[in-house]
């Protein structure tokens, strides 16, 4: 297997952040490090704990690992970062469908956890968060919205010190606009307004982060989350502020390389 060389690597705040030459390069190697990392946890863990984000932005990440080699999956929990409110039931674009298609019925993980958008919602966040609570975050593979988004977390209802593990949002309109561009729903009308989300802190609680953004779409969301003043009004801003998150993002999202 051959090794995945950035062509640009940088450090913003505490955050590491790679640059590939298109984002197959950029899957293969984060999938392969995310990977690496799970094994060192299996190493000295009984059980490691993932949560994962659901996003065409995803789909070689995901891909890389699935294939990857030597994973004990009966020994990971899984949960979803997401989900959208009002969706008819079994829907391809339900976020809990996405990543069962396109890693959990691949990998058979021990345990995995799926929001339940269908139940009452104070009730449903109650529950999901006592799991999310029974031990620590290892992992979090995430994504970066196109206005800064983590998980649901737009910038009216983004909080840094948000009490909750999981609430109900309402979606702002560059966030379903983002749904149709990635060709997730033929038509904004189409896309539902309202979710359940993770919360920040949830998010980055994590011991580790891997963070992938490719696309041109996102090309505004990278420049603003390494070079914005850590706010709300771009929630990835805090992801500088991480003990170790990794940001794989390729030419298109970053921009030109100067070598």
């Amino acid at each position: 297997m051959l090794k995945v060389t950035p062509i640009h690597t940088e450090m913003a705040g505490s955050m590491l952040v790679r640059v590939f030459e298109n984002r197959r390069m950029l899957g293969e190697a984060a999938g392969r490090e995310a990977a690496a990392a799970i094994r060192a946890l299996l190493a000295s863990k009984t059980t490691v704990r993932i949560i994962f984000a659901a996003a065409p932005s995803q789909n070689e990440f995901l891909a890389e690992l699935a294939a990857a080699q030597d994973l004990d999956w009966s020994r990971i929990t899984a949960f979803h970062m997401d989900e959208y409110l009002g969706l008819p039931e079994g829907s391809p674009q339900s976020f809990g469908s996405f990543l069962r298609e396109a890693l959990f019925d691949k990998v058979k993980p021990g345990r995995v956890h799926y929001i339940n958008p269908a139940a009452e919602l104070e009730a449903e966040c109650e529950r999901y968060g006592r799991l999310l609570a029974e031990a620590p975050i290892d992992i979090v593979c995430l994504g970066i919205g196109e206005n800064g988004h983590l998980a649901f977390n737009d910038p009216p209802v983004a909080d840094f010190h948000d009490p909750r593990l999981v609430k109900a949002v309402t979606l702002d309109a560059a966030c379903r606009t983002q749904q149709v561009n990635d060709g997730c729903f033929a038509s904004l009308e189409e896309v539902p307004q309202q979710a359940l989300t993770l919360t920040i802190p949830v998010l980055l609680s994590a011991k580790w982060l891997f963070c992938m953004v490719p696309g041109p779409t996102k090309r505004g969301a990278v420049t603003r989350t390494l070079h914005e003043s850590v706010s709300t009004a771009c929630p990835s801003t805090i992801l500088r502020s991480h003990g170790d998150c990794r940001l794989f993002v390729d030419t298109d999202s970053f921009g030109a390389v100067v070598r």
